[in-house]
């Protein structure tokens, strides 16, 4: 006799309320954080003249666009009809801040011009390698139990900040300290290549993998969305 197999169909209606009530929170959690992110960065990286920070406050200008993107998708209960379209506008987001930071950088390389140091880039970058772990986390659990790939491709790019902070905050102390003029827009062409590798994936990007128990502690995700 073979043993029963139950398969679980996802979240029940009232799960999916509440899931998408938490996207939607999630999503306005990140839009306003990175509001004052890119204004920070952008006003200092422009008084520093540093290349990787203005990068790093158009990244979040993308973030905020990406966000609003899940946040139109998930205004409606049929999410779900909505996904592809958010998925692209996630994409083109992410080559349009690779094309323009990627300019920049080569413009500064090229011309060898010394970014300022900039005590205020410091503390931004430190203070998001705190912020942005969280609310990807949360938003990318919550978006693969409900099954959304924009939601997860969207956690993927606010964990692309965390990344980016990092790049950015050795890149500045390394100009600060060092007076290396280089690592600030070679720190920023790092930036670019983390935005057209994601931008690919969330271009290609159809759904996250199926819902269940499982998937959502990633027992039996296969799909790359998921991760």
């Amino acid at each position: 006799m073979q043993p029963l197999v139950v398969v679980s169909s996802g979240p029940s209606p009232a799960r999916r309320a509440i899931l998408r009530r938490r996207v939607r929170l999630l999503v306005g959690a990140t839009i306003g954080y990175n509001v004052i992110e890119a204004v920070v960065a952008l006003a200092a990286g422009t008084v520093a003249s540093s290349t990787a920070l203005v990068a790093f406050g158009l990244d979040s200008v993308v973030e905020v666009l990406s966000a609003a993107a899940v946040a139109w998708q998930f205004a409606i209960v049929d999410h779900e009809r909505r996904e592809r379209v958010a998925m692209r506008l996630i994409a083109v987001s992410f080559f349009g801040l690779a094309a323009f930071v990627t300019g920049d950088a080569v413009r500064s390389l090229v011309t060898q011009a010394p970014a300022e140091h900039s005590p205020v880039g410091i503390v931004l970058a430190a203070v998001s390698l705190v912020v942005m772990p969280v609310l990807s986390w949360a938003e990318r659990r919550t978006g693969r139990e409900l099954g959304s790939g924009s939601a997860v491709a969207d956690s993927k790019q606010t964990l692309l900040c965390t990344y980016l902070s990092a790049v950015l905050l050795v890149g500045l102390v390394l100009n600060s300290t060092l007076g290396w003029y280089w690592a600030d827009p070679i720190a920023a062409l790092v930036i670019a290549g983390f935005a057209v590798k994601e931008g690919r994936d969330a271009w290609r990007g159809d759904a996250c993998c199926a819902p269940t128990a499982s998937a959502v502690d990633g027992d039996d995700c296969t799909d790359n969305c998921c991760r």
